[in-house]
């Protein structure tokens, strides 16, 4: 039997969110010290306390992080989750949060990630093992993959030979990536890229180019959760989770797909949340993709619908998600030039609620009012959808 989640549309809202350490930390942070000065902003953001939270959904490459969170900052509460299933496991948390609620298990939830990976100098193109029993220590680390690079070059080689598509299509991610970039205070790349420039950016994993790739950035970000009839009452206005959905299909090696480019997982996701929120595709405002490679962007797109398969490219270089386009995609940069700090997914969200509250200035989506954030996690793992609304 399918669950119903349909009940919970509408029914909760993100009002509170902070940033911290975006680019470069300073010496001396630590991821939990950045989420934990994020979660301060958050809170002052929403006009709420510490006292008021009593839910903790937390992460980063460490265990039982919702615990240590808390414990940083003082809180004593009745509900913690660690779920870690890669860059979109902030989207997880808040379906988890709303779950939680729900079932009368906290009133209030803080969502936090951060990471310093740029300061620590601890990422590595081979990725990190820690067990050589594991399926990655067995079938990958041995033969030199760049993980996660390289799976996402064999993504976009199988895209370019199955639609005869350019590496200009994938150039056309980037650069968008980069026009919006340039009206984000806060990105780190704000210079434009031209084509030309990208095809002379260097491979890294064929058909990859640096350019191709996402920041390596610290950051930390925070949100909180509560249900519509509260959120009214507060500091700002709140950003209302109107649909979702999210599907799970294997650890890190996806060695068992035979077809990476149609496993039906992002459409049927997208098809999910926009059913669940009662919001067409022609009425959204804006996409915000999780853009750690550019092929992700082109993918995402056609899957969810947008335009027809092997045409993304077009569609990009039709100027339609480009600052002042009909439908903007990755206003904030993305982790292709704004920040990447080792997981994208809370950018997207702070990101997608700045927008909806008309926050962003230069880069302000002219009246949005509806949001679609699709994210993934680890090795084309998990697939999450969201539909956010003011």
């Amino acid at each position: 039997m399918t669950p119903d989640t349909s009940r919970l549309a509408g029914r909760y809202a993100i009002v509170g969110v902070g940033e911290a350490g975006l680019g470069k930390a300073r010496p001396g942070d630590t991821a939990l010290a950045l989420q934990c000065r994020s979660a301060r902003d958050a809170l002052l953001d929403a006009g709420l306390t510490l006292a008021d939270v009593d839910g903790v959904f937390a992460h980063w490459d460490d265990r039982a992080n919702a615990l240590l969170v808390s414990e940083y900052l003082g809180i004593t509460p009745r509900y913690v989750d660690s779920t870690v299933v890669g860059g979109g496991s902030p989207l997880t948390h808040l379906i988890h949060a709303m779950a939680a609620i729900d079932a009368g298990l906290c009133s209030v939830a803080l969502v936090t990630y951060g990471s310093t990976q740029r300061l620590d100098h601890s990422r590595h193109r081979g990725g990190v093992i820690t067990d050589p029993r594991s399926p990655s220590g067995q079938f990958v680390a041995p033969y030199g993959v760049l993980s996660p690079i390289s799976w996402y070059a064999m993504l976009a080689q199988q895209y370019l030979h199955r639609y005869q598509a350019s590496a200009e299509d994938l150039g056309e991610v980037a650069i968008n990536a980069r026009r919006w970039a340039q009206l984000n205070p806060q990105a780190t790349l704000r210079n434009p890229l031209t084509m030309e420039e990208y095809l002379a950016s260097p491979l890294i994993s064929d058909p990859l180019r640096k350019a191709d790739i996402c920041l390596v950035s610290d950051g930390a970000g925070a949100l909180i959760l509560t249900r519509a009839e509260q959120a009214r009452t507060l500091a700002r206005p709140p950003v209302f989770i109107r649909g979702f959905a999210d599907t799970y299909r294997h650890h890190v090696t996806p060695l068992g797909s035979t077809d990476w480019l149609d496993p039906g997982v992002i459409a049927g996701c997208a098809e999910r949340a926009l059913r669940m929120s009662g919001i067409a595709r022609s009425e959204l405002s804006m996409v915000q993709i999780y853009d750690a490679f550019t092929i992700n962007v082109l993918v995402a797109l056609e899957a969810m619908g947008f335009c027809a398969p092997g045409q993304a490219g077009a569609f990009l270089r039709s100027g339609i998600a480009a600052p002042g386009g009909a439908l903007p995609v990755n206003t904030s940069g993305g982790g292709l030039a704004f920040n990447h700090s080792g997981q994208f997914g809370m950018q997207l969200l702070i990101e997608s609620v700045r927008q909806l509250r008309g926050e962003c200035g230069e880069r302000q989506v002219a009246n949005a009012s509806s949001c679609m954030v699709q994210a993934s996690g680890l090795l084309m793992s998990a697939f999450m959808s969201m539909v956010l609304a003011n």
